[in-house]
C-alpha cells in the first residue's frame, strides 16, 4: 500500500486486513485503533483552535498598526498566514480521515489537501529564508541594506514566492487520488494516497530536499556568515540600543526555524524511508510515526507561543487584542511600546 504525501492517518489501521480473518485478537486490535484514532483527532482539534486564534493574533496585531509596517513585520505576517492556510485546509481533513479510517471527502478534496500541505509547508520555509536574508542584511549591512530592506521589496519577494510554489507544488495534486481496499472482504476503506503510476520515492526526497534540507541549509549559511562577521567586527557601528533589539529579533527568528526544523524532520525521514521500503511496521515505529505526524502538525500553532515567551511587548500587544481595547488605545500603546527604530531607520516589532 503507498502512503498518502503527508496523511499518513492509515498508521493506526495497517493491521486491518492482515487481521480480517483472525478470531483471536482482532477485537482488541479494533479497539486500539480506535483509541488511537480518537486520541490523534483531539490532539488535531487543540492544534487547529491554537493555530486558528493564535495566528489570526498575529496578523491582527501587526496589521492593525500602520507604524509596524516593517520588512520583519510583513514576514511575520506572511509565515502566520501560510500557517493560517495550513490549519483550515489540511487540519481538518486530516484529523476526520484520522477518526474514520477512510477518506469521506472525494478525490477534489484528496488532491487539494495534498497539494496545500506541500504549499503551506514550502511556503514556510521559505519565508523563514527571508526572514534570515533580511536579518543577514540588518545586522551584516545596516546602511547600505536599507535600500534593499524595504516594504516593497519584502511584499515582492512574497508575492513571487507565493506565485511560484503555488505553480511548482501542482504536481502533488496530480499524483494523488482515491484508492479503495478491502473490497474482497466486507469492509472497505477509501484511501487518499500518491498514487502508484508515479516514482513515490523520487517524490518523497525531492520534497524533503525542496522543502527542508536546501532552505535550512541556505538558513544555516547565513547565520554562519553573520556569526563571522560579527566575529571578525565588521560592519556598520550601531548604537547599543539599536544592538540590542537586532538581538532580540534574530534570537525570535532562530527560535521559530529552529521549531521549524526539529518539528519536520521526523516525518520527513519517515516518509523519506516509506517511500524507500525501508520502514517496518512494528508496534514502536508505528507509534513513533503516529507522534511525528502530530508533531509537524504542532508547528502550524507554535510560532504565536514563541513570540510571547521572547518578547513581553508582544505579549502585552496580544492582550491588548484578547482584552477587546479601543481600536485608538490598540494602535497608540502597542505602538509606543513595540516599535522602536534601529539606526538604520528600520522599525522592529520587538
Amino acid at each position: 500500500m503507498t502512503e498518502p504525501y503527508l496523511n499518513i492517518s492509515n498508521a493506526t489501521n495497517l493491521t486491518y486486513l492482515e487481521c480480517f480473518n483472525c478470531s483471536d485478537g482482532s477485537s482488541y486490535i479494533e479497539d486500539l485503533e480506535r483509541s488511537i484514532s480518537i486520541s490523534v483527532f483531539i490532539l488535531f482539534g487543540i492544534i487547529f483552535i491554537a493555530g486558528l486564534i493564535g495566528n489570526g493574533l498575529v496578523v491582527l496585531v501587526v496589521a492593525a498598526n500602520p507604524l509596524m509596517r516593517s520588512t520583519t513585520n510583513i514576514l511575520i505576517i506572511n509565515l502566520a498566514a501560510a500557517d493560517l492556510f495550513f490549519v483550515i485546509f489540511c487540519i481538518p481533513f486530516t484529523a476526520t480521515d484520522y477518526i474514520l479510517n477512510s477518506w469521506p471527502f472525494g478525490d477534489f478534496l484528496c488532491s487539494f489537501v495534498q497539494y496545500m500541505i506541500a504549499v503551506t509547508c514550502h511556503a514556510s520555509v521559505y519565508t523563514l529564508v527571508f526572514m534570515s536574508v533580511d536579518r543577514y542584511i540588518a545586522i551584516v549591512h545596516p546602511i547600505s541594506g536599507i535600500s534593499i530592506r524595504t516594504e516593497k521589496n519584502a511584499t515582492l519577494a512574497i508575492g513571487v514566492a507565493w506565485l511560484f510554489i503555488c505553480s511548482s507544488c501542482i504536481p502533488v495534486g496530480l499524483s494523488h487520488g482515491l484508492v479503495t481496499y478491502g473490497e474482497e472482504y466486507e469492509y472497505v476503506e477509501i484511501k487518499c494516497i500518491f498514487l502508484t503510476q508515479y516514482n513515490h520515492s523520487v517524490f518523497q526526497i525531492s520534497f524533503f530536499l525542496s522543502s527542508y534540507v536546501v532552505p535550512l541549509t541556505l538558513i544555516s549559511v547565513l547565520y554562519v556568515c553573520m556569526l563571522a562577521s560579527l566575529w571578525k567586527g565588521t560592519g556598520t557601528r550601531i548604537s547599543a540600543e539599536s544592538r540590542r533589539g537586532k538581538k532580540r529579533v534574530t534570537r525570535m527568528i532562530v527560535a521559530v526555524v529552529l521549531a521549524f526544523a526539529i518539528c519536520w524532520l521526523p516525518i520527513h525521514i519517515i516518509l523519506v524511508l516509506k517511500s524507500l521500503d525501508a520502514y517496518h511496521q512494528t508496534t514502536m515505529l508505528v507509534a513513533f510515526q503516529i507522534i511525528s505526524h502530530v508533531l509537524a502538525y504542532t508547528n502550524s500553532c507554535i510560532n504565536p507561543i514563541l513570540y510571547c515567551f521572547l518578547s513581553e511587548n508582544f505579549r502585552k500587544a496580544f492582550r491588548k487584542v484578547v482584552n477587546c481595547g479601543s481600536q485608538h488605545n490598540f494602535q497608540t500603546q502597542v505602538t509606543t511600546k513595540i516599535v522602536t527604530r534601529n539606526d538604520d531607520g528600520h522599525k522592529n516589532i520587538l
